[in-house]
């Protein structure tokens, strides 16, 4: 639920820790002037230009509510919808100070939106229902989710309980009160996943699906976009980086053949935006996939980051290998083999053919699903999950994982 976040505004550059690096090596103090660095400086091409008009035609006017609106993403809509006139803005997170974070920025730079600040769990149908009920939105953007691999490994019942039961929960909440539409916010992580969290985003973007498939969607347009990394997002190795560099090194990675696609946070957002545009004019609504060029290999984004900053990387700055984490993959897709891509008129936008299943059978999978997580039956909840995602296979890390209730020797 967007966890101790940290969001860049995307006009700033990403400069918060580089300021004068001091190495230290040889019995030498050695001083460098670390450069700013802006976002758009560590991608291999440029970025897609938006589609204003769009975006505006989507939000403009419309009653608009956003999950997780404390993190990276959610932070980013809450700016870049505001910019376009919505009736109201409702921002739900479940951190406090993420949540204040971004309601005060909002009162600052858009007085005149009319907003109200929620704390509220995505896993508590109830209390969703209750904000829903009062708030009445038309259009919902749901990118409140756990996304660190190696800390949802570490707690598989809480991705379950949020990725998954919480994306039910919110798209079950549209429905009840006549949203128009219903955007998901997913990850390739959710393709051939290798980690808990990536299949529990499989299975929320499964649910979005079979939902959308059905009658009992009613007239709620179910979208879910798809990307990969985010620079300077909580989760993403930008900001380690960035402080290691600061420290003189090293800089650590995990393998020398890891790749990841990567976007700024503005360009993210933005063909998000277009994505759902799309997806909210289509019955079925269907999964967006935004175009983010060729994967990046971690260590040559670690190398351009030492030499931006004024140094010489293996020379002023060391890089470390230190071993894939459990979950982790040395690389990422944005399509699966039984997923056609599809172009659309959107530059930037791709779209993948749905795999959709019946959504009675996903209700009750999910039911037993979350009475597993609820009850920390780990062993239950990997079982059931990988039944409803074939491609996923639980790591021992997360078989061996301490059900969070039953307390830790200390």
């Amino acid at each position: 639920m967007a966890m101790a976040s940290v969001s860049f505004a995307p006009s700033l550059l990403l400069r918060c820790v580089l300021g004068s690096v001091t190495r230290r090596g040889a019995g030498v103090d050695r001083d460098f002037d670390a450069r700013p660095i802006r976002p758009e400086d560590l991608l291999d091409r440029p970025e897609a230009a938006p589609d204003r008009a769009a975006m505006r035609a989507l939000v403009n006017g419309r009653r608009v509510c956003i999950t997780g609106a404390g993190g990276t993403i959610g932070a980013e809509l809450a700016r870049q919808i505001a910019d376009y006139g919505p009736t109201h803005l409702t921002l739900i997170d479940n951190a406090e100070f993420n949540l204040y974070r971004i309601d005060l920025e909002l009162a600052e730079t858009h007085p005149k939106v009319r907003r109200s600040a929620v704390l509220g769990d995505v896993r508590d149908p109830d209390s969703l229902a209750c904000t829903f009920a009062y708030a009445r939105p038309e259009l919902v953007f749901h990118a409140a989710a756990l996304k660190h691999v190696h800390l949802v490994e570490a707690n598989p019942d809480e991705g379950v309980l949020t990725n998954a039961v919480g994306t039910r929960n919110v798209a079950d909440a549209c429905i009840l009160i006549g949203a128009q539409a219903m955007v998901l916010v997913s990850t390739d992580k959710s393709v051939d996943p290798m980690s808990i969290m990536g299949a529990t985003k499989r299975i929320a973007e499964g649910y979005c699906q079979a939902l959308a498939h059905s009658s009992a969607a009613g007239d709620l347009r179910l979208v879910t976009v798809r990307f990969g990394n985010v620079i300077g997002s909580s989760g993403s190795v930008v900001p380690l980086f960035q402080r290691q560099i600061a420290a003189g090194g090293p800089v650590t990675v995990t393998d020398p053949d890891v790749e990841r696609y990567f976007m700024t946070t503005r360009e993210a957002v933005q063909l998000l935006l277009q994505a759902s545009a799309l997806g909210a004019a289509e019955e079925g609504g269907g999964i967006y996939v935004l175009d983010m060029g060729k994967p990046i290999k971690i260590v040559d984004l670690a190398r351009r980051m030492i030499r931006l900053a004024g140094l010489v990387p293996d020379k002023d700055i060391e890089i470390v290998y230190t071993g894939l984490r459990p979950g982790e993959k040395k690389g990422e897709s944005l399509f699966h083999r039984a997923e056609p891509m599809v172009v659309t008129e959107a530059p930037g936008v791709l779209k993948a053919r749905s795999r959709h299943a019946d959504i009675a059978s996903m209700r009750r999978r999910l039911d037993q699903l979350a009475a597993a997580a609820r009850d920390r039956r780990t062993r239950d909840t990997l079982a059931l999950v990988a039944a409803m995602v074939p491609e996923y296979q639980p790591s021992d890390s997360a078989l061996s994982a301490t059900p969070a209730d039953c307390g830790l020797a200390l």
